[in-house]
């Protein structure tokens, strides 16, 4: 028995199916997780010696590399100065600073503590300043696990084969209103059927949690002209997306103004930390400035706060990380389509920037539907003949990839043949 499955029996007699977070669980692929020991630049090394080139990446943030140097140094600077005050600090104001100057729509911040607390504030702000009660949200995009977000959720939840949780309240099921993203007309006819009831609609603007999903071409901008016609506030969710598809994230790259958005992950530099910002008008009535309440005895935690900030000035002042991002994503795809073909099959990737998922299907994939047509045992014996190859995968066909610019073109080469091998396994099997 490997140290790491001799760990998961024993975290399974102390936490919940043995895991904190349960994609965690390798539920979806089969086996036992493997259990992290350290990581740097573009590997993970596990409880057993191994190594392993990474593509998830902490779901997005080490867009860097695992342990960059700059801020690995802010937060050795940072911790010698105690780990929490409960107060304020020079570093909010400058991490909020440099927020508002990199992301377009947002003119004043809130720091929070994950991107679920970010989006959870979210959907209480619009409510609040709207006074209305319902959101409407996409099948299969997954906001967290804030009660209001567990309706049709995508990622874990599907998963683990629970689409909807139970302690989630009936009231709060009806006020959670659901569409199949892409689908423009569906959400125009919740607007028109609940008029002056819908507070918001929170997307991702590109999904990560049903596998990398784009919005087709008018998509955003449709869903932008709909909430100004209907009154009700647009939030993208850029949990994953902010910072990555570009330093202003999905909201500048698609050059769409949302009046709120979430952040997380990134800007922490990997650290537990969220956020959410948007419209002064709005975001001034979050208390104490106005009467919604939230608050955190460790939101804009300094610690968090210096690792963001040295990951954010990075990006902001290094435009050619996303330069380098774009042409090692372009040759990954590229390597995997022409696998595919070698493989016989005509897979659907889904690809933007370092955002990338292989799905297992035929289909073309564009809203949640499409993305449960996949060979999901398929996709497990893929997943582990990737991992006997030394690649990790996100443990589920439900997530997006991320890519670092750690990865160097020797090893772009090297999952790239990985996956040619992986495949005929993996089919052939």
């Amino acid at each position: 028995m490997t140290t790491s499955e001799q760990l998961f029996e024993k975290a399974k007699t102390l936490i919940p199916g043995g895991v904190n977070s349960p994609v965690r669980a390798f539920r979806a692929v089969g086996g036992s997780p493997l259990f992290i020991k350290s990581a740097k630049g573009p590997y993970l090394y596990d409880e057993d010696g191994r190594q392993y080139i990474e593509l998830i990446n902490s779901w997005g943030p080490m867009i860097l590399g695992h342990a960059f140097e700059p801020v690995e140094k802010a937060v050795r600077d940072a911790i010698q100065y105690s780990f929490s005050f409960g107060a304020p600090t020079r570093k909010e104001v400058e991490m909020a600073e440099l927020i508002t100057a990199m992301v377009p729509s947002v003119e004043k911040v809130r720091m929070v503590n994950s991107g679920t607390e970010a989006t959870m504030a979210a959907i209480r702000v619009a409510r609040g300043f709207t006074g209305r009660d319902k959101i409407i949200k996409f099948e299969g995009c997954y906001h967290g696990h804030g009660d209001s977000f567990l309706i049709a959720a995508g990622s874990g939840a599907m998963t683990m084969g629970v689409p909807d949780s139970p302690g989630v309240t009936k009231a709060t099921a009806a006020d959670t209103l659901t569409a199949p993203y892409n689908d423009l007309a569906a959400v125009e006819t919740l607007l028109e059927n609940n008029q002056n009831q819908v507070a918001a609609v929170i997307l991702e603007p590109v999904v990560g949690n049903m596998g990398c999903v784009l919005p087709e071409p008018g998509f955003l901008e449709g869903i932008r002209s709909l909430c100004d016609k209907y009154g009700a506030l647009l939030i993208f969710d850029e949990v994953m997306t902010g910072f990555r598809l570009a330093k202003g994230g999905a909201q500048e790259r698609f050059g769409i103004k949302p009046d709120l958005t979430t952040m997380g992950k990134i800007i922490g530099g990997g650290m537990p930390v969220g956020a959410y910002g948007g419209r002064a008008d709005i975001m001034n009535q979050v208390s104490p400035a106005g009467p919604i309440y939230q608050a955190g005895t460790l939101s804009g935690n300094p610690i968090a706060m210096s690792a963001g900030m040295a990951m954010l000035h990075y990006l902001n002042e290094h435009p050619e990380v996303y330069t380098r991002l774009e042409t090692i994503g372009d040759k990954l795809v590229n390597g995997f389509r022409k696998g595919l073909q070698k493989a016989g099959v005509n897979y659907t990737i889904n690809h933007i920037g370092s955002m990338f998922t292989l799905f297992m299907t035929e289909r073309p994939v564009s809203n949640f539907s499409d993305a449960k047509s996949c060979d999901v045992p398929q996709f497990g014996r893929y997943f582990h003949a990737m991992l006997d190859r030394g690649v990790y995968l996100a443990p589920s066909q439900f997530e997006s990839l991320f890519l670092s610019i750690a990865l160097t073109d020797d090893l772009v080469d090297q999952i790239i043949q990985a996956n040619e091998e992986s495949l005929l396994e993996a089919i052939n099997n």
